[in-house]
């Protein structure tokens, strides 16, 4: 997670919520990516999505039985789906998402799907709810 973190501090935007997302093979980082939504004026450009979709370039295939993803905030709907599609063994992330968490605080769409991953909750969650606590302070 401290990765995930990390990448986001230093790719941080002012005016995108700041989630990262990376997806690991292996113990090795082969993609991480910021929320892009507003730079790309597209709402499918979460964190996940973008991970996901470098990760498959860089594997020639979208199945990623044999990947893990790391996420500073919970995945939504639209992101916990792509990431059961992916197939990914496992999802760690830091901050529950209480009003569109898709792994467990709100819904859990593996109950929905085949695929199954382990979800890990809650992994230095004070220190990604303080990077999503400033992006919002700083906007009121």
């Amino acid at each position: 997670m401290q990765r995930a973190i990390d990448f986001l501090n230093k790719n941080i935007s002012e005016n995108e919520i700041p989630v990262a997302a990376i997806v690991v093979q292996d113990g090795e980082v082969i993609s991480a990516a910021c929320n892009r939504k507003e730079k790309e004026n597209d709402v499918t450009s979460h964190a996940e999505i973008l991970a996901l979709r470098e990760a498959s370039e860089k594997l020639g295939r979208w199945r990623m039985e044999d990947c893990e993803m790391y996420v500073t905030l919970e995945p939504c709907p639209m992101c916990a789906w792509a990431i059961l599609q992916a197939r990914l063994k496992a999802v760690y992330f830091g901050s529950f998402d209480t009003k569109y968490g898709a792994l467990g605080s709100v819904i859990d769409l593996r109950k929905y799907s085949d695929s199954k991953p382990k979800v890990y909750g809650g992994i230095m969650e004070k220190e990604c709810d303080e990077i999503l606590r400033n992006f919002f302070a700083r906007l009121r």
